[in-house]
């Protein structure tokens, strides 16, 4: 049996002749840069997220750039944020102009830890970057807070977690600005990439549709230098179709989650994802700490079983940021589970028998 880690061609097998239809729609017009159908995913977007304003981008990491752009955060700033994260996260802040400060994880939740950001606070700050890794908020309630006390601005780095919830708030609505990522292996991913930012904001709003258009208004008139970053019309289409999809993934996924903690809570070895009480997660992966996890990768491998490491090494170690002096042993929650955590498949066209399959091989690897 074959189990890949996600499998696009289940996903849109069932999806295929609606989305012709759409793109078809899009080919007619030739409206294929900022068109009506961009537009109109937008729209759909602010509906289900119950926020105020959505400017779609190229991509999630340019929303990233887009957002510490629209809240003038640049050179000699500091951003806090998590080492353990995809590159996107810091890149984007050194991008801005900006410098990165990571804090540590909590080692149950993967999130960043709210009490550190306190401490890590210095006249610099001016923002902070939680990420909703995995799909779990991240402890908005807390992090709001000192942000508020301390006229911080905050950017919810929302890739993964589109459709969760923390204390009945979408995440990525919740801060000064929000940003979604639609690469392909995203719950709510589109045929290429794609990004978006969110806000409640419309003077936010409005700066972020200049600078997503090289910061120009009117045409050729330019106040702000932006980005070349445009969600296109072809992706907006293709998303259109999805969303209204999209719940009905998520509690699947949710579903998948639960059989695997209903059968493997007793595998001594392992913990499965810890979920706060105050969220509800949409399980972009599954992820769980492994005792011998480089054996298990390999066992699973060889069972034909998917599977991804994020994130093999945290971010505060990278060499491309040495300049920022970072250290072994500053983040030790990041630096502990990198070496531990596995994803395994956990998106929603998954069989019984192909749970049942990555099941019995984890019990089997730790049996033997």
């Amino acid at each position: 049996m074959q189990v890949p880690l996600l499998d696009l061609n289940a996903h849109y097998a069932p999806l295929m002749e609606q989305i012709k239809l759409k793109l078809n729609e899009v080919f007619l017009t030739h409206q294929y840069i900022l068109g009506p159908h961009v537009r109109a995913f937008e729209l759909m977007i602010q509906d289900y997220l119950d926020v105020n304003h959505s400017v779609g981008c190229a991509s999630g990491t340019d929303a990233l750039v887009l957002a510490l752009k629209a809240l003038d955060i640049g050179r000699g700033d500091e951003v806090i944020t998590t080492p353990f994260t995809f590159f996107a996260t810091a890149s984007s802040i050194v991008r801005a102009g900006a410098k990165p400060v990571f804090v540590d994880i909590k080692a149950d939740t993967f999130n960043i830890d709210p009490q550190k950001i306190e401490e890590a606070i210095t006249p610099k700050t001016r923002a902070v970057m939680p990420v909703h890794l995995f799909g779990q908020p991240a402890e908005m309630d807390l992090i709001m807070d000192i942000a508020r006390r301390h006229n911080l601005a905050v950017i919810e780095d929302n890739a993964q977690g589109i459709g969760s919830l923390y204390e009945g708030k979408k995440a990525g609505t919740i801060g000064d600005i929000g940003t979604l990522s639609f690469f392909p292996s995203k719950n709510l991913g589109c045929m290429g990439d794609g990004g978006m930012c969110l806000t409640n904001n419309e003077d936010l709003a409005n700066k972020l549709k200049q600078l997503r258009v090289h910061g120009e208004n009117p045409k050729y008139y330019h106040k702000w230098i932006g980005l070349n970053s445009r969600l296109d019309s072809i992706q907006a289409a293709v998303l259109a179709v999805k969303l209204p999809y999209l719940e009905g993934w998520s509690e699947k996924r949710r579903e998948n989650a639960k059989y695997y903690y209903a059968n493997m809570q007793n595998v001594e070895e392992i913990k499965l994802p810890y979920i706060v009480p105050e969220a509800q997660t949409i399980y972009n992966q599954f992820t769980i700490i492994a005792e011998k996890r480089d054996e298990l990768k390999d066992h699973l491998s060889n069972a034909g079983i998917g599977y991804a490491i994020y994130y093999p090494l945290p971010l505060h170690l990278q060499e491309c940021f040495a300049y920022l002096e970072g250290n072994e042993g500053d983040c030790p929650n990041a630096e502990m589970l990198a070496e531990k955590v596995i994803s395994l498949p956990i998106y929603p066209e998954l069989k019984p028998a192909q749970l049942d399959y990555v099941i019995e091989n984890i019990k089997e690897f730790y049996r033997n």
